[in-house]
């Protein structure tokens, strides 16, 4: 029986690390693939791309306006005039003919410094652009790496599945040996058949599993979803989380707070540009145009004109139904929304981040825990194999051994992944992960 020895550490040994003939996918080239080729990420680089285009300027109305016009009309009437010396003219198909094109120039030098609250207004919508994006990209990179390590936890699980199979077949064998030289009934071999179908079983549908979540990952990547891959199986747990640090991190690079504070500036900006309807508009204009005209019929057959022109347009607003005290008020309450929401989102964050903690400590233990167990139901496997090598228990007690090793492994698994998933969600609540 040491043979089955053999076999159960080289399986699991193998199996454990990667399968034959697959690419390793490591989560680094996962999460770079996704930076790449996600289309949340891209679409928030689109977004963010807008904003940058916006922020100008020009859109903010600190710049001139030129504006090219040409008009041509022409008419053909029939006409009849009465002068003041009562001489009478007439004229069927008259023409009237009329030209006129030229460049006009209008700049707003003065609205209430509006101008330049919109200025600063279009810089912070591109700094919320910016979050945003960041806030996508570590959305995205939290979901790859959750996905990637569940399919570890259960591509580990897959392996021990293998290496129960290739136990439970070993058993079948002995089984068959001892009924074939009378020492054991025939009932004892049908019951490990049962036991090997069993597995075979729980190893087809756990092979299912592993096959969707590739999938998914694939879907989550923006690439072919049948593209097969194995994963690095060693998970590293970063256990020298500081809480204080924590704490102090994602009061400044959480992202969603983040947003929250920069829409409170956005609304001390509205107020302000909001402020600036109660003084004048101040605007110079100036062109350059030309005019021309034809008549058939009148006391001037033909004129042109051409010349600059200038002037300056001031305006005021005196009176508007009390509007603009009302909106100024509502300015001032959205300010103080925006106060509260920032207090609001720092408590939730503090709380999500606190609870967060305490998993991830308790997680830390149960892989300390769970990886004892793992050790001591292993050796239980080894010691009751050899056992059951020579006779002195029986199959259902070797059952037994083995069922409890893939559950204590299955539960170390789970304990891993639980552990790294409190490692990704108190990086993505201080707005940095780190791979």
């Amino acid at each position: 029986m040491s043979r089955v020895l053999f076999l159960f550490f080289l399986s699991f040994g193998v199996w454990g690390t990667t399968a034959w003939g697959q690419d390793i996918l490591r989560v680094r080239e996962a999460v770079d693939i996704a930076l790449e080729n996600n289309y949340d990420i891209r679409l928030s680089k689109n977004t963010q791309r807008i904003a940058k285009e916006n922020n100008t300027y020009g859109t903010a109305g600190l710049l001139p306006t030129v504006t090219g016009n040409l008009t041509q009309s022409n008419s053909i009437q029939n006409s009849n005039q009465v002068q003041n010396n009562g001489i009478e003219r007439s004229l069927d198909n008259a023409r009237n003919n009329n030209l006129t094109y030229g460049v006009n120039i209008g700049w707003t030098i003065f609205d209430g410094l509006g101008m330049f609250a919109r200025l600063d207004r279009l810089q912070e919508l591109e700094k919320q652009g910016e979050l945003e994006m960041k806030r996508a990209v570590l959305t995205t990179v939290g979901d790859v790496i959750t996905l990637y390590y569940t399919i570890v936890e259960q591509q580990n699980m897959l392996s021990a599945l293998d290496s129960n199979i290739h136990i439970s077949n070993e058993r079948l064998r002995t089984a068959q040996n001892r009924f074939s030289i009378g020492k054991a009934a025939k009932l004892e071999v049908l019951n490990v058949q049962v036991n090997l179908n069993e597995d075979v079983s729980m190893r087809l549908r756990q092979a299912e599993t592993v096959k969707n979540l590739k999938t998914s990952l694939n879907g989550l990547l923006a690439r072919e979803l049948d593209i097969d891959f194995a994963v690095d199986t060693l998970v590293s747990i970063d256990g020298a989380l500081v809480y204080a640090d924590l704490l102090d991190q994602a009061d400044r690079f959480n992202p969603d707070l983040q947003l929250i504070i920069l829409n409170k500036r956005l609304a001390e900006l509205d107020l302000k540009n909001i402020k600036a309807a109660r003084y004048p508009v101040i605007r110079l204009n100036t062109g350059y145009n030309f005019s021309q005209s034809e008549s058939s019929l009148g006391f001037v057959a033909q004129s042109n004109s051409r010349g600059f022109n200038y002037g300056v347009t001031a305006a005021v607003n005196i009176f508007d139904g009390f509007n603009q005290r009302r909106n100024e008020r509502i300015a001032k309450i959205e300010i103080e929304n925006a106060g509260l929401r920032i207090e609001q989102q720092r408590l939730l964050v503090q709380t999500n981040l606190r609870t967060a903690y305490e998993t991830y400590l308790t997680n830390l233990e149960l892989v300390k825990l769970e990886k004892k167990n793992e050790d001591i139901a292993r050796q239980n496997l080894n010691i009751t194999l050899a056992k059951y090598t020579i006779g002195s228990i029986s199959a259902v007690e070797f059952r037994d051994a083995q069922e409890n090793f893939i559950a204590a492994l299955s539960r170390f698994n789970t304990a891993q992944l639980q552990a790294k998933l409190s490692e990704i969600q108190l990086k993505e609540l201080i707005g940095q992960i780190d791979i």
